[in-house]
């Protein structure tokens, strides 16, 4: 089954751990448990350099709420992009997340994964 052909129930369910454990793992900074879930190319997209600069300087990516709200799914070509309600603990407002889910390798994985 192609995961577009997955109910917003179904993609939720998959969803949801994944985006707390990124919420989780950016807080923390831990760069090995954040990406586990990505898929190759966005691995080779983000390096630990890279990332490791973003958890070091930007308050969004090292505070942010546990409790995001689901928006809902948006199904292209071959993958979903799942939206939250992203609040921060120290900074006040509201961002968007994304999360885009695809398989590879016959394992559903991270293509990307954005907060603004």
């Amino acid at each position: 089954m192609k995961i577009t052909e997955k109910s917003d129930e179904e993609i939720r369910e998959i969803a949801d751990p994944m985006w707390n454990d990124l919420i989780k793992n950016s807080n923390k900074g831990n760069y090995g448990k954040f990406i586990r879930n990505f898929s190759r190319t966005l691995i080779g997209a983000n390096t630990e350099v890279e990332l490791g600069k973003q958890f070091a300087h930007s308050a969004v990516t090292k505070n942010m709420s546990k409790n995001p709200e689901f928006l809902g799914v948006i199904r292209r070509g071959e993958y979903v992009t799942v939206l939250y309600k992203q609040r921060n603990d120290k900074m006040p407002g509201e961002w968007l997340g994304r999360l885009v889910l695809g398989y590879e390798d016959g394992e559903i994985k991270i293509f990307g994964a954005t907060v603004f």
